[in-house]
Formats: structure tokens, C-alpha cells, sequence
């Protein structure tokens, strides 16, 4: 043994430390403890659980999120490495959960465990958004609305999916106070109640810019909250009168409608096969919507004419081969049929 080696004062052994070895050092250090009870604010409702004043969404299962909740309740040294973390539970009462925790790890070079209990106890508490919910809180209502005509079964579905798409959004996002209450679908349109002004102008928006239209807001001041101001306002939005893909007559001529802007309308010329602008006029004729369009398939081409088999009578039609079709024998496209005026219109 060298002479000049340290000795642990404690153990009397040799050591490199200036005082005590390694091995007395990491015995006289609690290295890991456990807070023994932890309370968890839950809502037994829709799940979520509360930390300080703010609550969250979970997805985990009670076991689970019990064994995450009493590893956070540990405590570990900073100079622990290592750390090695086990651990499982059960239930002594329908609010009770005691959870056991098995901890390997190192500290200063020396193997270190220990097992640790904790008691979980849950506690049920209504969350932010189910009191709301439940209270029948709302900050909007949207009503949409079409010009001259009622919404038709696509924009009905349209605008339910966008309002329920833009709430999950939101939720998945954090934003827990923003949520849709209820959607009515009645005669004259689609009602959709919502709970704050910053879901209503996300919804509203998404609608025009898919469907058309135009929104108009009309506050009303029901309260204050905090010394500020409180409204509720309703959302009108008007869808215009020709729809996305409706097919309309103009002079003796076809178009599919593509967009609504400003007064006028972006339409695809059914003849020439070209974009087109023409003026917003509630004249127009709408034969149909390309969504209805039937689907039929070329026969034979002769020339600037193509063969058919009629899909109400199953009879062989020839109708032009426009040029932007592109038919070819054997090739499918798409039509439309003017009852009014007994004309087969092709849509592509």
C-alpha cells in the first residue's frame, strides 16, 4: 500500500476522495425519495385531467397515467447515472391507486436500488369545457344560408364536417374552451352553436373559401367577464346562388360554374373547353351539377361525332366529339341531360 493513499475516515478503507470513499459517500445520500401521496384532479366526464388551474386532455389508461403520475412524484439526486425505472399497480378502492416503483442506478461508481411506494388519489372535478358543455355556454351561432335556393345535401354535409374538423384542430392543438355545442340541420339551412368567437371566424371562413359566399357578423353585448365585455354574435353566411360545379345555361350555351367571386362568375366553357368569367346574374338557368353527372362510354368515333349508349334508355346516341374531350374508343367521360330542352351535355 502507498503511503501516501487516502483513508476513508469512516470505513477506515483506501480511498482517492479528500474525505470519505465513494461507498460511505453514496450510503449517507438519500438518492432517490418519492412524495407518498399525490392527488389527481380528474373529470369524469370526458377524462381530462387538471394541473394547477389548467386542464388537459389524456389519452392514457388510469394504470398508466397512475405509474407517469408516481414516477413525476419522484426525486432523484443529481449525480445519480443510469437511472433504471420499473414499476407496477393496483387498486385498493375505487379512488385509491398504489403504485410501486423498482429504481436501479449509479452514484459515484457505486449500484444503487430501492423500491418506493406511492399512493395516487383521484379526485372528480367537472372540467372547464364539460361546464360549459353542460351549462349550455355559447359566445355564437352560425347560421348559412343560400341565395334563392336552400342548401343542398352536399353543402349540408360540407359544413357539418368543417365545423366538427376545425373543433378536433383545435382541440388536438390545445385550444380546450373552443368546441361546437350543437349543429342543427333545419329547413332553410345548417345552425351551428359554438362556444367562442375564434372557432366561429375559423369555421366561417373555411366555408366561404370552399363553398362561396359571404359572411356578415351581428354582435350583441350579454355580460361582461373580468370587467371586459362579453358578445355573442351571430355569423350569417349567405352561400351563393350558383354552386361549385353547377352547370348553367347562358345564351344558348353551357357552363360549369368554378368559383363565385365579387359578382362574377369563373366558369369552364362545356363548347370550347376554356376558362371563362362572366357577370353574377340570377337569369341564368341551372340544368344540373357535375356531381350528378353520369358516367358513359364511347362506342365508336366518326369523325367529329362519337356513339353512345343512352344511360335512361339504352339506346345508341351520337353526340359531338369535342376536341377537349380527347374521346377515344373505349374511353369514358361524363353527362349531364337538359330535360328542359332534351340535350345531352357533356361535363368531361
Amino acid at each position: 500500500m502507498n503511503i501516501q493513499e487516502n483513508f476513508c475516515p469512516k470505513c477506515g478503507g483506501p480511498t482517492k476522495n479528500d474525505g470519505i470513499c465513494n461507498k460511505c459517500l453514496a450510503e449517507s445520500i438519500k438518492w432517490i425519495v418519492a412524495e407518498p401521496r399525490v392527488v389527481c384532479v380528474f373529470c369524469p366526464t370526458c377524462g381530462s385531467i387538471k394541473q394547477g388551474n389548467t386542464w388537459s386532455d389524456t389519452t392514457l389508461e388510469r394504470d398508466v397515467l397512475a405509474e407517469e403520475l408516481a414516477i413525476g412524484a419522484l426525486n432523484v439526486h443529481p449525480d445519480v447515472q443510469d437511472l433504471r425505472l420499473s414499476g407496477s399497480s393496483y387498486e385498493p378502492s375505487p379512488n385509491r391507486t398504489k403504485c410501486m416503483i423498482h429504481a436501479e442506478g449509479t452514484l459515484y461508481g457505486i449500484p444503487m436500488k430501492e423500491d418506493l411506494a406511492v399512493l395516487i388519489a383521484w379526485k372528480k372535478e367537472q372540467c372547464d369545457r364539460c361546464s360549459r358543455l353542460s351549462g349550455g355556454y355559447y359566445e355564437g351561432v352560425i347560421q348559412v344560408r343560400a341565395t334563392d335556393r336552400t342548401p343542398d345535401t352536399h353543402e349540408r354535409g360540407r359544413v357539418e364536417s368543417i365545423a366538427t374538423s376545425v373543433e378536433d384542430n383545435l382541440i388536438e392543438s390545445g385550444e380546450r374552451l373552443s368546441f361546437v355545442s350543437r349543429i342543427d340541420n333545419i329547413k332553410d339551412g345548417v345552425d351551428i352553436v359554438i362556444s367562442s368567437h375564434h372557432i366561429g371566424d375559423l369555421i366561417t371562413k373555411q366555408i366561404t373559401s370552399e363553398l362561396g359566399g359571404k359572411t356578415t357578423r351581428h354582435p350583441k353585448l350579454f355580460g361582461e367577464r373580468d370587467g371586459k365585455k362579453i358578445y355573442r354574435i351571430t355569423y350569417l353566411v349567405r352561400l351563393p346562388r350558383y354552386r361549385r360545379g353547377d352547370v348553367i345555361e347562358v345564351g344558348n350555351r353551357y357552363y360549369e360554374v368554378r368559383s363565385v367571386e365579387s359578382g362574377t362568375l369563373k366558369v369552364f366553357d362545356l363548347q370550347e373547353g376554356i376558362m371563362n368569367v362572366i357577370r353574377e346574374d340570377d337569369s341564368y338557368r341551372i340544368v344540373g351539377n357535375v356531381r350528378d353527372a353520369q358516367y358513359v362510354t364511347v362506342s365508336f368515333i366518326d369523325g367529329d361525332m362519337a356513339g353512345i349508349l343512352d344511360p335512361d334508355t339504352f339506346m345508341p346516341i351520337s353526340i359531338p366529339a369535342l376536341a377537349w374531350l380527347h374521346l377515344a374508343e373505349g374511353s369514358e367521360f361524363r353527362i349531364l341531360r337538359d330535360r328542359e330542352n332534351d340535350r345531352i351535355i357533356p361535363v368531361g
